[in-house]
């Protein structure tokens, strides 16, 4: 029995660990045979992440496995090197911390206002380049990782639309499960809000579901109070209150224009499971530290985030460690070498970041000519899941992202 399904009945997916392997078997045969690197990639754990991320539906992880397994192929995200991406470093708006939570996360710091470049193409080439650092330097029995977003500076022109959403894109489709948990601190106060609208229309919709597979009468959007769970009748009147401060009166007809309303903003980009690992913390807030506390050493914790460490980000320290990395980079993927061969920790079913806040840029027209590169080399594409013969299995078939998935 394969190590990576011995944990993943905290996923709610209630099923026996035979069960499981089967799936995961399944999976492997649809795939089909690989070679090299795509071989290495596709262990188990990788395995387990993507149908934990497509609620263990076999022909939706691997349709899923193959678009990365094709992404992988040619973006090359473990190619990527330090000098590759150094100019994109320089301010720190990324970084791998040389801490780890207490639960032995790799934590990656983000801080929007210190956006350098308005190239898309290199924006995301450093985010992928950074995903990769944080999974290299997974401890043991680890596979998730922790992100650290200080808005401190942050105002709304740092928001690009088109960086959001592939950035989006990128972590959700080809890093699934790899994100354990996000917290945005000091985030402007117009954040929460929108984030509870969205994760609250999608559990509306939930609810509609189950209540039609009930033989009830199909909801439309005038949803029945009775019909709600106890957790939609508790939010309802908050969210009617808080939006109607956040709506004109030209979008506040009814109760769900303004639920609509908010959720247009962030809906697009994030699925409730990645939505739902996200903290919000303020340094003005109480609970605030109990938080940082509850998951940091606090003697290790930068003092940006209230903790007690005082040294602040060094370009020269950074780069040095980051060539050391790459050093290590070529035996992580050596053939016999199967780092990521270890049990997944399963993501708890509580309520990612917004990718509003990685990688932002001053602009949404953004003249970088390498936005036909990123079409060829970031974007997915979708790849039947039908058997095919070896190389050829994460060749494209059709463009494809409508399959979203988490941010792993």
């Amino acid at each position: 029995m394969s190590a990576a399904i011995q944990k993943s009945s905290a996923n709610g997916y209630e099923k026996s660990n035979a069960e499981k392997q089967a799936k995961i078997n399944e999976v492997r045969k649809l795939v089909g045979p690989l070679s090299g690197k795509l071989s290495i990639y596709c262990s188990d754990a990788a395995i387990v992440r993507h149908l934990v991320a497509r609620n263990w539906n076999v022909k939706k992880a691997t349709k899923m496995l193959k678009e990365t397994l094709k992404w992988r192929k040619e973006y090359k995200p473990d190619e990527i090197c330090w000098e590759d991406i150094a100019h994109e470093a320089q301010t720190g708006k990324i970084y791998r911390s040389n801490y780890l939570d207490k639960q032995g996360r790799t934590v990656l710091v983000m801080r929007p206002s210190c956006q350098n470049s308005k190239s898309t193409r290199g924006q995301i080439k450093y985010l992928v380049y950074c995903m990769e650092n944080a999974v290299l330097n997974l401890p043991p029995n680890q596979e998730q990782m922790v992100w650290l977003i200080d808005f401190h500076g942050f105002n709304l022109s740092n928001i690009s639309v088109k960086v959001t959403r592939e950035t989006a894109h990128i972590l959700q489709d080809h890093y699934p499960e790899r994100l354990g948990l996000a917290i945005l601190y000091n985030p402007p106060k117009f954040f929460e809000p929108f984030w509870t609208v969205t994760t609250f229309v999608k559990h509306l919709e939930a609810c509609s579901k189950k209540a039609i597979a009930k033989s009830k009468p199909a909801l439309d959007y005038d949803y029945d109070q009775d019909m709600l769970c106890v957790h939609c009748q508790q939010k309802l009147l908050k969210l009617i209150l808080t939006l109607t401060s956040l709506t004109s009166v030209a979008e506040s007809s009814s109760w769900y224009s303004k639920v609509a309303f908010g959720s247009k903003v962030v809906k697009p980009f994030l699925e409730p499971k990645t939505a739902n690992k996200v903290k919000f913390v303020y340094s003005d807030d109480p609970n605030g530290k109990k938080i940082m506390e509850e998951f940091f050493d606090m003697d290790q914790l930068e003092s940006a985030f209230g903790g007690n460490n005082s040294e602040g980000f060094d370009i020269n320290k950074y780069a040095e460690r980051m060539r050391d990395d790459d050093k290590r980079m070529p035996s992580f993927w050596s053939a016999g070498h199967s780092p990521l061969e270890v049990p997944v920790p399963v993501p708890v079913p509580e309520p990612t970041p917004s990718s509003i806040c990685l990688d932002t840029t001053n602009s949404d027209s953004e003249s970088d000519a390498s936005d036909k590169e990123k079409a060829n080399n970031s974007s997915s594409h979708g790849v039947d899941s039908e058997e095919s013969s070896p190389e050829d299995n994460v060749q494209t078939i059709e463009e494809s992202k409508n399959g979203n998935g988490d941010v792993h």
